[in-house]
């Protein structure tokens, strides 16, 4: 298959089926030593790190974790509040910060050295992923500048620094959660009913889609196969984990969840997310798919 037709049949998109989560999963709880809270985020990347957040005596701070369990906590010069929100193959990290004066912007990590970006002209600014082009996402917050309210509007980086920003449907509030390889956006948007679904944006063309039932989805990430995840929220205001693969949504949750949350999906299908449990705490969690002979 070459490079042209995959990208073609990356965009290609069904939404017929729906099923709760499978029995052949393994989950791993992921929490910062000393934390009272502990989300992943993004990734993993093809060497397994994932980035997060953590929050201890009150303070979020940024979080790298490795493949082999080593946390690095980030915070970039200046910042009284981290979200680092995505990692790459090369380990560029990408997310935002709050500065002392409230507020957000976007930072790139990589290689010990960060750089804050900003979209020029705009109240706040956040990045929400990078791919292996270079090619960037995130959004812009319209009214809040510390980007805890809505409207949000989307934007693209493209690899020679253009910089497009865009509200899909003519939707009230969107922001752009994760771009692949390929240039496949996903997202998510709120129409003036103020439902809230998921985008796509592939080739210039928007496709809409909805976990089957859900009152709300939020596309949260997307992998090189094209395989979405995110969370969806049902009819009995109970918010679940979900993958979108082959045109198949399936609904998941780890072990003890009351809420959970998916955030990214590598090339292997390993996906990292978090998930409060009944005590109301936050715990990371790694999905991982049990292959065929495994015990």
């Amino acid at each position: 298959m070459n490079k042209v037709f995959r990208f073609l049949a990356m965009c290609a998109i069904g939404f017929a089926f729906a099923t709760m989560s499978v029995s052949a999963q393994t989950y791993k709880t992921v929490d910062y030593p000393g934390a009272t809270a502990t989300l992943l985020i993004g990734g993993p990347n093809p060497q397994g790190t994932s980035v997060g957040i953590e929050v201890t005596a009150g303070f979020q701070h940024g979080l790298i974790l490795t493949a082999a369990g080593g946390f690095t906590v980030i915070d970039p010069p200046g910042s009284t509040l981290t979200s680092p929100n995505y990692v790459d193959a090369e380990d560029v990290v990408v997310g935002n910060f709050l500065d002392a004066g409230n507020v957000t912007h976007g930072f790139i990590l990589y290689k010990g050295h960060y750089t804050t970006f900003d979209v020029p002209g705009a109240l706040a600014t956040a990045l929400s992923s990078v791919n292996s082009w270079g090619e960037m996402t995130g959004f812009t917050c319209l009214e809040d500048p510390t980007c805890e309210a809505p409207p949000y509007k989307s934007f693209t980086v493209s690899r020679r620094g253009e910089i497009t920003s865009f509200n899909p449907f003519g939707a009230v509030s969107s922001f752009a959660s994760g771009v692949n390889a390929f240039g496949t956006v996903v997202g998510t948007y709120t129409d003036s009913g103020g439902m809230t679904h998921g985008y796509q944006l592939c080739h210039g063309n928007f496709t809409s889609n909805d976990f089957p039932g859900a009152i709300l989805t939020f596309n949260g990430g997307i992998n090189p196969q094209g395989e979405i995840v995110g969370f969806y929220t049902d009819t009995s205001n109970v918010t679940h984990s979900f993958l979108l693969s082959d045109g198949r949504y399936t609904g998941f949750d780890p072990p003890g969840a009351t809420y959970s949350n998916a955030g990214g999906i590598n090339a292997s299908g390993i996906i990292v997310g978090f998930y409060l449990d009944s005590a109301n705490v936050a715990h990371g969690y790694i999905r991982t798919p049990r292959r065929e002979g495994s015990d």
